[in-house]
């Protein structure tokens, strides 16, 4: 007990908390940024012209059907960029697959006679999708993004690995290297376990109660 004891100090409770600071800022920066990529991913997918389809539906392909751990590795190793940058590029990149399927179904949710309206009132394309289209659909794509988030979270352990990113896991690993006992090291993992499950239980409430709110509505 004297050995869990000595581990939770205030020191290494704030060490492990500034690596999650890390991680939901790594998280959040890519799924805004997949956001928009996403968007304009699906936007293209619905296109009349069959090379932007095509494009979108391969870089689709691409990221879905190949690993995250990849493209972090090719960011930091091949680009070169800095370790969070080169963390938020890979995450965007691999998360804006997911997000333009999210998109596309949040954009077939709205109704046909929107589309129509817009057209109607004289709006281009990029009006119609910014002003009225995009804000309507969002509203269903909600409960799908805070998922993808919670992903994103649990994900971002792998960059102490890839690039040594003392993100909340690699706080963690380092945190074992300064204790010898058996009992401190199952601790830090409980511990780690704990914190993660706290984040992403926390959001998949708010992702239930979403849900609850809009079947409610409906």
């Amino acid at each position: 007990m004297s050995d869990i004891i000595a581990l939770l100090t205030w020191t290494n409770l704030r060490f492990l908390l500034e690596g999650l600071g890390l991680t939901l800022v790594i998280s959040a920066l890519s799924i805004a940024c997949s956001v928009v990529l996403g968007a304009v991913i699906s936007i293209m997918r619905g296109s009349r012209l069959r090379v932007m389809r095509g494009i979108s539906i391969a870089y689709v392909e691409l990221f879905k059907n190949t690993p995250l751990l990849l493209w972090i590795m090719f960011t930091f190793f091949v680009a070169q960029l800095p370790p969070l940058p080169a963390a938020v590029v890979a995450f965007t990149l691999f998360t804006a697959a997911s997000v333009a399927e999210i998109v596309r179904g949040g954009l077939a949710s709205v109704s046909a006679g929107q589309y129509e309206a817009a057209r109607s009132q004289g709006f281009s394309a990029p009006q119609m999708y910014v002003l009225i289209i995009l804000p309507q659909a969002l509203r269903n794509m909600v409960p799908a993004l805070l998922s993808q988030f919670v992903t994103t979270i649990k994900d971002t352990s792998y960059l102490w690995g890839a690039m040594a990113l003392q993100e909340l896991m690699g706080r963690g690993m380092i945190l074992m290297n300064s204790f010898n006992s058996t009992v401190q090291i199952f601790a830090i993992f409980g511990l780690l376990a704990l914190i993660y499950f706290a984040v992403c239980f926390t959001l998949s409430q708010f992702v239930r109660a979403y849900q609850k709110r809009l079947t409610g509505a409906r």
